[in-house]
């Protein structure tokens, strides 16, 4: 039988993959997150850079990977230049070094449409977790499992819980934005 929980539950995860995605977003701080997006040629399919290094913050404006496989090195360093990062690492012996240059103003505002997008796309996937629990409860009052008054509470239980996860997703986007914009 679906209920409020299973909603909350699905808006749950959700909102995690709205903040994993907002923490690659990059600032003008350097965060191990940032390169949570790059793909790496190696051993034969494409990896996430976390799986073949260390990553490291020294400074708040350098990330250090430290690659667990010499041999990787140069992948590495070619897929988070070949990212739309913006960033240009640097390899110093089996370490790269990628300095995080301070973003001009033009960067940030695009860093923000992506942002509104991402956040978007956030809401998409609470309505749709709030879509699939109310479908599945109306199904149960065709049947004549459920009763109208019970379906009508759930509801509207399920309607107060969407405006809170949309409200949630609305404060990460206005904390995020605002840590883009920073100088």
């Amino acid at each position: 039988m679906p209920t409020v929980e299973d909603a909350k539950r699905r808006m749950d995860e959700a909102l995690e993959a709205i903040r994993r995605e907002f923490a690659s977003v990059r600032t003008s701080k350097a965060t191990p997150a940032l390169l949570d997006t790059v793909r790496v040629d190696a051993y034969g399919s494409k990896m996430p850079v976390n799986q073949l290094a260390t990553i490291n913050t020294p400074e708040a404006s350098l990330l250090v990977v430290q690659p667990f496989d010499r041999s990787l090195t140069g992948a590495i360093e070619k897929a988070i230049r070949a990212s739309d990062l913006g960033l240009n690492p640097a390899t110093d012996g089996n370490l790269i070094r990628i300095p995080i240059p301070p973003l001009n103003e033009q960067r940030r505002k695009e860093y923000v449409k992506v942002l509104h997008k991402m956040a978007e796309e956030g809401r998409v996937s609470i309505r749709h977790a709030r879509r699939t629990v109310r479908d599945e409860l109306h199904a149960l009052v065709k049947k004549h499992e459920v009763g109208e008054d019970d379906a009508k509470k759930r509801e509207e239980a399920l309607e107060k819980l969407t405006h809170e996860y949309t409200a949630k997703i609305d404060d990460l986007l206005k904390k995020k934005e605002a840590e883009v914009m920073a100088i």
